[in-house]
Order: C-alpha cells, then structure tokens, then sequence
C-alpha cells in the first residue's frame, strides 16, 4: 500500500507527469510496455501532496541505507548500479516467508528426507518461489505503484528514473518466465505425471497480476486484497513444496486457506503507516474503511482466531501435542498485541511484528509436522 503521506492537498499531478521530481511519467513510451503494462495516465487525477517525504534517498553513508537498499526496503540509498537497482525491485526482504513456506511444504509432505537430491530440490522449490516469483511480484507491483511511489517515495527505482521502462518490463518477464520454467523441471524432476508445481506457480502468476494491475487491481480493497496477500504468502510455497515432495491432500489445502487469515490480519498491519496515501488515491485497505481502532482489533482477531481454530482442529484429530504447542506458541502473540500493536499499531508496527511473527512462523512449521503424519 502506498506509505504515509502528511498534509494533503490538491493541485500537482498532471497527465502522469510529477511536477518536482524526474519520472517515467514525462515523454514519450516505447513501444517495449504495450504487451499489458503500458501506463495509461488518468488526465482527472490533479493531487498534490505536501509531505515529509524526502526529495532524496538517504546518501550511502547514512546508517544502514546501502543494507537497505539490497534488502529491497524503505530508507535504502540511491544506487546507479543496474543491478543493485533491479535487486532492490525483486525486495529480497519479502522472500523470507516464501522460503519458509516451501520448508512447511516439505515437512508437511512427510517425504522429505535429508539428501543430496531432496535438499537440492528443496533449494530449487525455494529459489521458484522467493527470487523468481516473488521478484517478478513486487517488480510488478512497483510498476504499477509508480505514480503512488511519486508521490511518497519519489527517489525509489522507477519513479526516479533510475531505470528505463523497458528493464523494467524486461525483468518482469524474464523473472516470470523463468519462474515458470523452473517450476515445469520441478515437476519433471519429481517424477509428476500431472504437472502440480507447474499449475500452482501459474495460478500464483495470474493471482500475483489481478492483485497489483487494473481493470480488477485486488489491492484496492482491504477485505479482498489482504486476504489474496496472505493466501500468497502461505498457501502457495505450502503448496508447492509439499506437490513437489509428496502429494497434496484436500485437507490441508483447506487447512492452508484457512491459515492465511491470519495472513490477512498480517497484510492489515502493513496498511496502518499508509492511511493517508491510501486515501488519497482511493484505495478502500481496512484502516481507511473502518478507522485505526476497529481495523486494528480486525486485524489481531483474524491472527489469533485463526491459530486458535487451527489448535482446535488440531485437538478434535488427536493431535493433542500438536495443538497444546501450537497454543503455547499463540500465547505470547497475544501479549504481544496487547504490549504494543493494540496501545497504537502506527507507532509499534515494526516491533510487534518483529517480536511476534517468529511464534506465528513457528506455528505454522508445528501445523506441518501435525499433518505429516
């Protein structure tokens, strides 16, 4: 969602262009974008913005910047490097719960053994789902975020013109493409008559493109756009590892869908520190729908509700240790929420999280092994 913006007011953003700053949005387009991605400027849409935003990144020696900006992360530094500027947009940060997904996948599976080809597979499985198909998602999404990062952010990669149209398009369709290739020689390589990884890393694709690009966009609405991050985030790495490993059973398919509402109340956090921006363009996220103090409760609700149904289910199928773990995991989640997200989730987001996620990773790792066996 778009970040923070303060002091909004109308005037400024003209026919695509971003008075102030240097931008994609002025001149021509080469012919590079037509295949889906082409910018198509709203000639109603005037704003301008008065924010803190800095004009400019951060300088290299300023803290953590340069760290930051290999993490694909907000405060990274300026680079002209190509390919420091083409990492930074894969945001090598968001690939973490993917790898951990594919590992969850695995466990899942009860096929997983400790060799030279599982662990090799395992890597590849982690390698399709962080680097390639979640590069080639948040690419996507800064594309189609770039006349909202103009605006918050205007020296990130594409608004800056830090990198042209066309290496952008180029890099979303090589790191798609080879997502999806890689996913056909998993499957080959697993022995699969019907090819499972294939078929989820191309729903993935097509999920990963409705949420970020109109006419549908998910990402405008909180309900739909949240519940499709989290589903990203946890169902489809599940999935793919556990297709590649073994097969996978209904039952955790629905198990999965269920767990990423607690997906969704962890995309609703993101969206606090974005209320005004999101506002200004429009976009319905949940704290703009309901204000800070509902959307906030929506949020720890969906986390703790669904953990605590999954530890029931767990519980009804005789997987008692299972579920008493899973509980003990729950636990300092919801002290947590109470020490810092709930006394104000704008100001503690990044420490609740910080503080929390580890349990709700772990927990997810723990209804893994419950149904492996």
């Amino acid at each position: 969602m778009a970040a923070l913006v303060h002091s909004i007011s109308f005037t400024g953003f003209k026919n695509g262009n971003y008075s102030g700053t240097r931008s994609l949005f002025t001149g021509s387009h080469s012919g590079t974008s037509s295949l889906l991605l082409r910018l198509t400027p709203n000639p109603t849409l005037s704003l301008h913005i008065e924010s803190t935003t800095p004009e400019k990144a951060p300088a290299k020696n300023e803290g953590s910047s340069n760290l930051n900006q290999l993490l694909g992360i907000k405060g990274a530094a300026q680079e002209t490097d190509k390919w420091k500027i083409r990492l930074q947009l894969t945001k090598p940060v968001t690939w973490a719960p993917l790898i951990w997904g594919v590992v969850c996948g695995a466990a899942s599976s009860g096929n997983f053994n400790w060799t030279v080809e599982d662990v090799t597979k395992a890597i590849a499985c982690m390698v399709l789902s962080g680097p390639l198909l979640t590069g080639y998602t948040q690419t996507l999404n800064d594309w189609y975020d770039r006349e909202i990062d103009a605006i918050n952010e205007p020296y990130r990669p594409i608004p800056s013109g830090a990198i042209s149209e066309s290496e952008v398009i180029t890099q979303i369709w090589v790191l798609l493409l080879g997502g999806l290739g890689l996913a056909a020689l998993l499957d080959v390589w697993a022995g699969h008559t019907v090819p499972s990884v294939f078929y989820i890393a191309v729903g993935g694709s097509i999920l990963s493109y409705i949420y970020s690009a109109p006419p549908l966009k998910l990402k405008q609405n909180g309900w739909i756009g949240n519940f499709a991050l989290g589903s990203s985030y946890i169902c489809l790495p599940w999935w793919a590892g556990q297709a590649l490993f073994g097969t996978l059973k209904p039952d955790v398919m629905v198990l999965t869908v269920l767990y990423s509402i607690a997906g969704l109340g962890i995309a609703i956090i993101n969206d606090f520190k974005s209320i005004e921006g999101d506002r200004a363009m429009g976009l319905q996220s949940l704290p703009v729908a309901f204000g800070v103090d509902t959307a906030k409760w929506i949020c720890v609700g969906a986390i703790d509700i669904t953990q605590l149904s999954v530890a029931g289910y767990l519980f009804a199928t005789g997987k008692q240790y299972y579920a008493l773990a899973l509980l003990g995991l729950v636990t300092p989640q919801i002290i947590l929420q109470f020490q810092y997200f709930l006394k104000d989730p704008i100001k503690y987001d990044v420490k609740y999280q910080a503080s929390a996620q580890p349990f709700l990773v772990l927990g997810l790792l723990c209804t893994a092994l419950a149904t492996s066996h």
